[in-house]
């Protein structure tokens, strides 16, 4: 759709003093990572106690938990925003991050569950009957056993905070965008090469991250 005329850094030039998409990058990445973090810890003390409760229970709870996953976007959208309209809370950067947290947690809690429930049974009482406080077993014996799933959880959170246009878009407030909604009302005017400039950027990114941690995979295989 663009005319081309060769290469250039003309566009990662402008890209820098563009102040639109440097903040909706900026929410992004805040929101992203706030996010995640947050989603994980309750994902993660959530299945933990799925895990622990009697099996009529867990069943209730975890169909509870497929229904965000399993409904389309727009319905978790638009209930969140007349939640957020029902409380009378002012839409904006809160709203956000409150909506990408409850869309993350129930992805964490399937990728945490898994882990807990390939621990050994009674794990956490002969910790305990060696001596360890209950938080103590749970910071120094169970955590480290489901770090792989509490660690993938992060990492699909981060993903699809980052990828998520139709909560974002519902619930925000002005002067608080994302990439996301930024490419969307470009995408009616017209898309800026700078976006093209992002995009290489965050590809290159993102292909040196996986390269770095599949190197160290391998480094510690060998080692092993």
């Amino acid at each position: 759709m663009a005319h081309w005329g060769g290469f250039t850094f003309k566009w990662y030039q402008r890209l820098i003093h563009n102040e639109s998409i440097m903040s909706a990058l900026y929410y992004t990445i805040i929101v992203a990572l706030l996010s995640s973090i947050i989603a994980t810890i309750i994902g993660t003390i959530s299945a933990i106690g799925i895990q622990k409760i009697r099996r009529r229970n867990r069943k209730i709870l975890l169909n509870i938990n497929y229904l965000p996953v399993l409904n389309p976007d727009i319905v978790t959208a638009v209930a969140l925003m007349s939640l957020f309209g029902f409380i009378k809370m002012e839409f904006g950067f809160i709203t956000m991050l409150l909506s990408h947290i409850m869309f993350n947690i129930p992805y964490v809690i399937l990728s945490v569950l898994p882990k807990i429930k390939q621990l050994p049974q009674n794990i956490e009482e002969a910790a305990m009957d060696l001596g360890a406080k209950p938080i103590y077993a749970l910071r120094k014996v169970i955590l480290p056993q489901i770090k792989p799933g509490i660690i993938s959880g992060f990492l699909i959170a981060f993903t699809m905070s980052v990828d998520d246009f139709i909560i974002s878009f519902f619930n925000t407030g002005n002067g608080v965008s994302n990439l996301s909604i930024e490419i969307y009302g470009m995408a009616r005017r017209g898309i800026k090469p700078e976006i093209n400039a992002l995009s290489t950027i965050m590809f290159v990114v993102v292909l040196g991250l996986l390269l770095l941690s599949n190197k160290k995979q391998s480094i510690v295989r060998g080692d092993k």
